[in-house]
């Protein structure tokens, strides 16, 4: 079993605040189109017409060569963190995503890396799992890279 992991309330409340992004800018205001704007919060589209923000993100505790740095959305208004274990709206919106393993040391554990259909997600997690090198799993835009969610153990 694992558990889908948000971004942490504090932090998208310090970003919805206009603090820094991980480039240390103040996250742009957008107005959301609907589908293809995930918050990373609430892991939901952000709904047609609503504010949203757009900033950098580096979804790892600190900068080094394999720390991936790439565009998120958030919902500039205060929304409730997502908990569960089933998959999350925004990640039932694409035909596919890309699924990678990461270790102890937050690098990229070779031969992990899998671009999996949506309805395969929990098979292609379970099978990363299932080796003892990893620590988690990122679950990332199959087309455009971008971070989309974290999945650990539960």
């Amino acid at each position: 079993m694992f558990k889908i992991t948000a971004l942490p309330t504090p932090q998208v409340r310090a970003l919805q605040a206009g603090g820094p992004d991980a480039y240390g800018d103040s996250p742009e205001h957008a107005v959301s189109k609907g589908a293809g704007n995930p918050c990373r919060h609430c892991l939901q589209n952000i709904p047609e017409g609503q504010e949203m923000l757009i900033l950098a993100h580096r979804p790892f505790p600190e900068a080094q060569p394999y720390a991936e740095t790439g565009p998120i959305f958030l919902c500039a208004s205060p929304c409730k963190r997502y908990e569960g274990t089933e998959l999350p709206e925004i990640l039932t919106t694409s035909p596919d995503y890309l699924i990678k393993g990461y270790g102890l040391d937050d690098r990229i554990v070779y031969g992990t890396g899998v671009i999996a259909p949506t309805d395969q997600i929990g098979a292609a997690v379970k099978d990363i799992f299932a080796r003892a090198d990893i620590a988690y799993v990122h679950v990332r835009s199959a087309r455009n890279n971008c971070y989309q969610a974290r999945i650990d153990r539960s």
